[in-house]
């Protein structure tokens, strides 16, 4: 049952559409996945997929194969996602070598698409002030792989003293009402008022303020909710507009989206019809709004205190050459005995509540060196490996914990149909396990 104040409204914006946009909530919600091109991996069959026309490394699914219990989603191949979700990071286009954040980050598929857009190579700092969706956040960015991005928990306000006019793209995927939510979460019905609207427009208005001041001269910024209401919508965007002057709504073609509407809030700012709605009786997705602003001006590297780089351990030396490993360039930067290969040039970490600096490369204990999950993720092959179809049982037995038949000796990639899923330890011919505890299925 949709809230009655939100029927109402919806009435009165949309007319003569209301009743196509209410017969919406009648068809089977639209589901999606999209590919992680850091595997370097075709798409899987027997999901029977279908691609979304605005993301190029998008397709919806049946949701009868229910894809997120393949061994193929935990190995990191593919991010369950919400199609209309997909289009943010799409207009934002990260490319690599670029400066990205991503501003609301949990729970991590448009900072993951961003990844995809880098292909390692650049910066991606992707923040969450919230602890919990933080770790989850976390726990994303290594399940797809990726080693550039340094993952935070902290305030947009706290951000934007230590990144003034820092990167070249930003993505405010804001905290909202939810209304395009409906559908997918009972407590976006139960929790939504016209106080909550009201609340989530002051605090979107105020979360593009601090992001404004994190962005480049010359610097794209996308703006994006999953809700329908026009205050926080194209009044948002026109609320941030009407107080600076150096931003503008930029025009971008997407012949799959409806334009902004001018006409349903006071005062829009200049270029509002060039903001984009995503309504699910136009489209196959759930619904979504997003904003492409540009900053005037022209790009300036800005100056920051850069982290400096550990010398690298001989045990960390020699597990690489063992294990056939190179790294990549960057910096080595050690929180305890854990290990992380941060990007270069990556900006000092003191007073930052840092969760993921780059890479996880493993720990330091006691003259031993033991990998760490993420580097798996990362890898694409190792010395040792040994390989699983993802219907073996096999690869069940392996990620409920237990150890596995296998002749290798030393530290073994297990990978399922040839991308990496975690590690094992084989001796007397058998893989003991390493697959972390938390990730187990019984």
């Amino acid at each position: 049952m949709l809230p009655e104040g939100f029927t109402a409204r919806m009435q009165t914006l949309l007319q003569e559409e209301y009743d196509a946009f209410q017969a919406s909530y009648d068809r089977p919600r639209n589901v999606g996945l999209r590919m992680n091109p850091l595997k370097n991996a075709a798409a899987p069959e027997g999901f029977g997929l279908m691609s979304v026309p605005w993301c190029k490394t998008g397709f919806y699914y049946d949701p009868e194969t229910r894809p997120g219990l393949s061994a193929l989603h935990e190995a990191g191949l593919y991010y369950l996602q919400e199609p209309s979700a997909m289009a943010p990071a799409m207009l934002l286009d990260a490319r690599p070598g670029e400066t990205v954040l991503d501003l609301c980050a949990a729970p991590g598929g448009k900072t993951t698409q961003i990844a995809g857009g880098l292909q390692g190579k650049g910066l991606l700092v992707c923040s969450e002030i919230n602890p919990k969706r933080a770790q989850i956040l976390s726990q994303n960015v290594e399940r797809l792989g990726i080693a550039n991005a340094l993952v935070l928990n902290e305030h947009p306000k706290n951000l934007e003293k230590r990144f003034a006019a820092f990167f070249d793209k930003i993505l405010v995927d804001a905290p909202c009402s939810g209304e395009g939510m409906f559908r997918k979460e009972e407590a976006a019905v139960t929790d939504w008022s016209e106080q909550t609207v009201s609340m989530c427009a002051d605090r979107q208005l105020e979360i593009l303020r601090s992001a404004a001041k994190m962005l480049k001269p010359g610097g794209t910024m996308v703006y994006s909710t999953c809700t329908f209401s026009p205050q926080e919508n194209e009044g948002a965007i026109s609320a941030f507009l009407h107080d600076a002057p150096d931003f503008s709504i930029e025009k971008i073609d997407c012949p799959w989206f409806c334009p902004g509407r001018p006409d349903w809030i006071e005062n829009p700012a200049p270029g509002i019809e060039n903001t984009f709605r995503l309504w699910p009786h136009k489209l196959r997705g759930e619904g979504h709004f997003a904003a492409v602003l540009k900053k005037s001006g022209t790009p300036e590297d800005p100056f920051y205190k850069t982290e400096s780089s550990q010398k690298m351990p001989k045990e960390l030396t020699g597990f690489c050459r063992d294990a056939g490993i190179t790294l990549p360039q960057g910096l080595l930067i050690a929180f305890g005995e854990r290990l992380f290969l941060a990007p270069e040039n990556l900006p000092e970490l003191k007073g930052l509540k840092v969760l993921r600096a780059g890479l996880e490369l493993g720990s330091l204990l006691k003259n031993r060196f033991e990998p760490a999950h993420a580097l798996s993720h990362w890898l694409q092959e190792a010395a040792s490996m040994a390989d699983f179809a993802p219907d073996d049982p096999l690869i069940r037995k392996y990620m409920a914990g237990e150890a596995i038949p296998g002749g290798q000796v030393g530290w073994t990639l297990v990978r399922v149909g040839g991308i990496p899923l975690g590690w094992a330890k084989g001796s007397g011919g058998q893989l003991k396990n390493h697959y972390p505890k938390g990730l187990r299925r019984v």
